[in-house]
């Protein structure tokens, strides 16, 4: 009789040492715990519905320039706004208008195709490609690139406070591309010269 006693009593302890162990132990009738949220708010990446949104401006911002849309520009344009440009020319909100209006170059057209977007808070950084088909002084050029745009949320839209672009590196048109050594090994190490070859 005993010996059955201590039996339950150790069993008894035992299963209550686990229920003390057990993270997700509750009392009945109560709720568990909720889990602490590991992931912590911040920066995020997305290529889905960030580079949508986006890219609604961006096209907002292109059909800006390809009709000569004072108004349109002047709502994806931040106030703040400055532009430096592939060849390393500064402008402002100001004087990206003017130069809409006055409209010296009839041939302009501007493509943007948004990569990628990332949030931090009320900031937002596109990045993506472009090409931009415009008039210099060697005739009509079509400038191909990337782009960084920063935009800052403001009364619930985004308008664009600094824009960056560099001019992807192409070759030359009279330039010839190196041809690639047709050999099975396109270089040689020689072990040894002729004149070590000599002396032994």
């Amino acid at each position: 009789m005993t010996r059955g006693i201590v039996c339950f009593s150790a069993v008894l302890l035992s299963s209550f040492v686990v229920l003390a162990q057990s993270p997700a132990s509750t009392v009945a009738g109560s709720s568990p715990a909720p889990s602490a949220d590991v992931s912590a708010p911040g920066v995020t990446s997305d290529v889905g519905p960030q580079v949508k949104e986006f890219q609604k401006i961006e096209d907002t911002w292109s059909n800006a320039i390809n009709s000569r849309d004072q108004y349109s520009l002047e709502l994806v344009l931040s106030p703040l706004f400055v532009d430096v440009s592939a060849s390393g020319d500064i402008t402002t909100r100001n004087q990206q208008l003017a130069q809409l209006i006055t409209g010296e170059d009839k041939t302009q057209h501007l493509e943007q195709r948004v990569v990628t977007v990332r949030l931090l808070g009320d900031t937002a950084v596109a990045n993506g490609t472009y090409v931009f088909h415009h008039k210099a002084i060697s005739g009509q050029v079509d400038e191909k690139g990337v782009f960084t745009h920063v935009y800052e949320r403001i009364r619930g839209g985004w308008v664009c406070v600094n824009s960056q672009r560099t001019l992807l590196r192409e070759d030359a048109p009279g330039k010839k591309k190196k041809q690639a050594s047709e050999a099975e090994m396109p270089f040689h190490i020689p072990l040894f010269s002729k004149s070590d070859k000599k002396e032994q």
